[in-house]
C-alpha cells in the first residue's frame, strides 16, 4: 500500500513545515520510509474547528446511518488487513499473523458498536409522562436521552498498534456515541496509523458525512498533545500509556478555563492470588499458565499478569519450578520501542535494588531492543515494606510474592493500589478465604477473574477494563467493551415539549421502536 506520510485533517492530506520523521523497525534498528509529516498547534486548530463544525450534523445522524458508517469502517479494515498487519509488523517487531488477528478484532469491535447503535439502548431513554391532575401542582412531561459530549481527542497507544490505536476501541465507541474524533497517532507506528486513518476517512466520505468527523494528527514531543488537551473545542480526552503521561494530561485538562474529562488507562500489575488448596492441587499448572500469559506481546500488554501471590506450603515449589522453567525456555523478543525496552531494564534493576531476588531469566537478546524474560521473588515482609515492588515493570517479567499464611495474604492485597484486573485461583475448599479476599479486591479493581488469568479479555457488554487510580483516572468507566460508549455521552432532559419537536427516539409513538423506561418502571422491550 502506498503511504504518503501526510496528516489527515478532515478531507485534506496535509504536509506541514513542522518537520518530518521516519518509522523505526525495532527488530533491525533501521529507519524505514516514507517521511511522515509532523504537525503542530495550527493543525490541531484546523482539525478541532472541523470537528466542531461536524458535531451538530454528525451527532444527529439517524441510528441506522451511524451504524452503517461503523460497518463500513469494519469492511475497510478487513480490506486492508494484510497490508496493515505487514506494515505494523515492520514498525513493532510483532508477528504479522498476530497483527492480522488484531485487525480482525478491531473490525469486529466496530461491528459490535454498530449493533449497539442500532438497538439504541445507549441513549438510556426515560419518560416521565405529564400528570396534569396531580396535587398540589401538576407535573409537566419530562423525557431524557443521552447525547454525545462533543468532539474528542484520542491518543493512540504504543502497545497494540491497531486495537488500541487509530482504529481502536476509543475511536469506535466515540464515533458510535456521535462524537467527532481527532486522533493523535503514536509515533511508534506511523505507517500503520495512516492505513487505519484512511480506512476511517474513506467511510466518512462514502456516507457523505461532514469531513470533520475524523482527523489524524501527529507531532514531535509533547506540544501537539498539549495543544489537543488545551483546545477549547475539545470536550473529552482518552489516553492509554504511562501514569506519568496520563496524569500530566489529566492535570492539564483540569486547569483549562473549561475543565474536561480525561479518561486514562495507566499502570496495573494485575495481581494473581493462589489460594492454598488450589496451590496444593495444581501449583505447577497455574505457574506454567501464569508465565505463558505474562509473556504475551513480550509482556507489553496492559492486562498481563505480573504479580503472583502464594502461601508457603504444599504446591509452592511446584509453582515456582514451573514458572522458572517457562521463563528459562522463553527466547528474548523484540520490544516495541527503544524507550520501552530501556524502561523495562531499568525497572528490573529497581526491583532488585529494593530486595527482590532474580530467580530465572530467559534466553539472551540477539538484537538491540530485545526483551529478556525474568522472574523475581520476594517474601511478603519485604513486599509490604517496599512500595516500589508493587509498581508496574512494563515488559516480560513477573514478581512472585510468598506469604506465610492467609492473614499475610490479605495484608498484601490491602496494600495494592488500583488495578485493571485481579485473579484468584481456588478450589471449593478455598471459598471461605476467597470470601474474605473478595471485598478487598472489589475496592481495588474493576474486574475479578476466578481460575483463569487476566489476559485475554473478551469485548462484550459485561466487559470492564478500568479500575481505581492509578489503573485509570476515573474508575466509573470502562475503556473496553460496549459500555465504554458511556464516556462520551451526557444526559439532556426535554420538559414540556410538543411531540413534533422532540428527538425522534422520545416521540410518543416510539417510531424507532426502541427500549424506553416509563415512569421508572422496568424498561419496555420492543421487538
Amino acid at each position: 500500500m502506498n503511504l504518503t506520510g501526510h496528516l489527515l485533517i478532515g478531507a485534506q492530506d496535509v504536509a506541514t513545515s513542522d518537520g518530518t520523521m521516519r518509522a523505526l523497525n525495532p527488530a533491525s534498528n533501521q529507519l524505514i520510509g516514507p517521511e511522515f509529516a509532523l504537525g503542530g498547534t495550527l493543525q490541531v486548530d484546523q482539525a478541532a474547528t472541523l470537528a466542531d463544525a461536524a458535531f451538530d450534523s454528525y451527532s444527529h445522524t439517524s441510528l441506522a446511518e451511524r451504524a452503517a458508517f461503523l460497518d463500513s469502517i469494519a469492511d475497510n479494515l478487513d480490506s486492508v488487513s494484510t497490508a496493515l498487519a505487514a506494515r505494523a509488523a515492520l514498525e513493532t517487531g510483532l508477528p504479522q499473523a498476530q497483527l492480522e488477528g488484531e485487525v480482525g478484532k478491531s473490525a469486529t469491535q466496530f461491528r459490535q458498536f454498530a449493533d449497539v447503535v442500532r438497538k439504541g439502548r445507549f441513549l438510556q431513554l426515560a419518560i416521565d409522562p405529564a400528570q396534569p391532575d396531580r396535587q398540589p401542582r401538576p407535573r409537566m412531561d419530562h423525557r431524557l436521552q443521552k447525547i454525545a459530549i462533543g468532539p474528542v481527542a484520542i491518543f493512540g497507544a504504543s502497545n497494540f498498534p491497531i486495537f488500541y490505536s487509530v482504529a481502536g476501541g476509543d475511536t469506535a465507541s466515540a464515533l458510535a456515541a456521535g462524537a467527532p474524533v481527532i486522533l493523535k497517532a503514536h509515533n511508534a507506528h506511523p505507517g500503520a496509523s495512516e492505513i487505519q486513518a484512511r480506512a476511517i476517512r474513506n467511510a466518512v466520505q462514502k456516507h457523505g458525512l461532514h469531513e470533520g468527523v475524523f482527523s489524524m494528527v501527529r507531532g514531535s514531543g509533547n506540544a501537539i498533545g498539549e495543544a489537543l488537551v488545551d483546545h477549547p473545542l475539545i470536550k473529552a480526552v482518552t489516553f492509554t500509556g504511562s501514569e506519568q503521561g496520563g496524569m500530566a494530561l489529566y492535570r492539564r485538562a483540569q486547569l483549562r478555563r473549561e475543565p474536561i474529562p480525561v479518561f486514562t488507562e495507566m499502570a496495573s500489575v494485575n495481581p494473581t492470588f493462589i489460594l492454598p488448596d488450589a496451590l496444593a492441587e495444581r501449583g505447577a499448572l497455574i505457574g506454567d499458565g501464569f508465565i505463558e500469559r505474562m509473556l504475551v506481546n513480550v509482556g507489553q500488554a496492559c492486562l498481563r499478569p505480573a504479580l503472583i501471590i502464594a502461601v508457603k506450603g504444599a504446591g509452592l515449589e511446584a509453582l515456582r519450578s514451573a514458572m522458572i522453567k517457562r521463563v528459562g525456555d522463553a527466547a528474548a523478543r523484540t520490544m516495541l520501542t527503544p524507550a520501552i525496552q530501556a524502561a523495562y531494564v531499568k525497572g528490573l534493576v529497581a526491583q532488585e535494588n529494593v530486595g527482590a531476588s532474580l530467580v530465572a531469566v530467559g534466553g539472551p537478546g540477539q538484537a538491540d531492543f530485545d526483551g529478556r524474560s525474568a522472574l523475581l521473588e520476594v517474601d511478603a515482609q519485604r513486599f509490604l515494606s517496599e512500595p516500589a515492588l508493587a509498581r508496574e515493570v512494563f515488559g516480560p517479567s513477573a514478581l512472585l510474592v510468598t506469604v506465610d499464611d492467609e492473614t499475610q495474604l490479605l495484608e498484601v492485597a490491602r496494600v495494592l493500589k488500583g488495578q485493571l484486573s485481579a485473579a484468584m485461583h481456588l478450589e471449593h475448599s478455598d471459598l471461605e478465604l476467597a470470601r474474605r479476599l473478595l471485598p478487598i479486591l472489589e475496592r481495588r479493581t474493576g474486574r475479578i477473574v476466578v481460575n483463569a488469568f487476566a489476559h485475554p479479555q473478551e469485548v462484550t457488554f459485561a466487559t470492564v477494563h478500568g479500575g481505581p487510580f492509578p489503573a485509570t483516572s476515573d474508575s466509573r468507566f470502562s475503556s473496553v467493551g460496549m459500555t465504554s460508549i458511556e464516556r462520551f455521552l451526557r444526559p439532556v432532559a426535554y420538559q414540556g415539549f410538543p411531540d413534533e419537536l422532540l428527538p425522534e427516539a422520545l416521540r410518543q409513538d416510539n417510531p424507532l421502536r426502541l427500549t424506553r423506561s416509563i415512569d421508572g418502571d422496568t424498561p419496555q422491550h420492543v421487538l
